[in-house]
């Protein structure tokens, strides 16, 4: 007597359907669910529109009449300076809840059953940082009519301040896309959290956002004036009309609008490849 052994074939991993409408439909509905899910545990949003509210309180009112803006020591003065370093700092600091997102949905196994799915590769990181944009616009907007509660003003027009929140937005979805690699390569969220914040201080600080950098070691200053967070900073400046004109001959503080927008389209290119390539090996 003969046996016939049959053999069932092996199920390949499915793949997406491909294609740039494809990718922006998955991304768009991967985006709707986290949306959904900040919807339900508003905590998140909360907690996200508190620290900002605070740095713009304790700064205005805790610096303002000793720092030295373009030789005026005038609390007003200083406080529609640090306005822009704030807003930046806001929208930066958003990378570690991106960070930490990620991290979850990793350890809760989400982002293994998304994997299997038939869908675009890079949908699944991109509507999570699409998300965390729209949770990012929302806590700018408070953040704005918190700062002309305490004396910030824009002076250069509506079309040119819009122009400088557009800014604000690239640079924070840009940065997102660094909290998602950071996301994808830590075990924890409480990892994710500690390393998305360890590398934002030193870039938020050593900046242009709270003090004049002609006052840093030349050094530093040079750091300065190089770091992405500063040109977003002086091109805010620059459009809300706000005081703080940098004297630097450094190319990112003559043209920060333009410095601004070719650092953050790099950082996006650069960390969305690495992103999305951790998201394929990410176990």
């Amino acid at each position: 007597m003969s046996t016939t052994t049959v053999t069932a074939p092996t199920a390949a991993a499915p793949h997406g359907r491909g294609g740039a409408t494809q990718s922006v439909r998955d991304s768009l509905v991967v985006a709707k669910r986290n949306l959904i899910r900040m919807s339900r545990i508003p905590e998140m949003v909360i907690f996200g529109l508190i620290q900002p509210i605070m740095f713009v309180v304790l700064f205005s009112y805790v610096f303002g009449g000793s720092m030295d803006i373009g030789g005026s020591t005038s609390p007003s003065d200083y406080r529609e300076f640090l306005m822009a370093g704030i807003f930046a700092q806001t929208v930066t600091f958003a990378t570690a809840g991106a960070g930490a997102g990620i991290a979850d949905d990793m350890h809760k196994g989400l982002i293994d059953r998304f994997r299997s799915l038939p869908m675009a590769r890079g949908a699944v990181l991109t509507g999570r940082t699409i998300a965390d944009l729209v949770q990012t616009a929302l806590t700018l907007f408070v953040l704005a009519v918190v700062a002309l509660l305490v004396g910030w003003r824009i002076h250069e027009g509506i079309p040119k301040a819009l122009g400088a929140f557009a800014l604000l937005l690239l640079l924070g979805y840009a940065f997102t896309w660094i909290g998602a690699l950071i996301g994808l390569s830590v075990r924890t969220p409480e990892a994710a959290t500690s390393g998305g914040l360890i590398w934002l201080f030193p870039v938020t600080f050593i900046s242009n956002a709270f003090v004049d950098t002609s006052n840093m070691t030349p050094w530093l200053r040079h750091i300065a004036e190089w770091n992405p967070f500063s040109a977003t900073v002086q091109a805010c400046r620059e459009l809300f009309g706000n005081p703080g004109v940098s004297t630097s001959s450094a190319w990112p503080m003559q043209h920060p609008v333009w410095a601004s927008l070719l650092w953050s389209l790099l950082i996006i290119a650069l960390f969305r490849t690495l992103a999305v390539r951790k998201y394929r090996n990410a176990a």
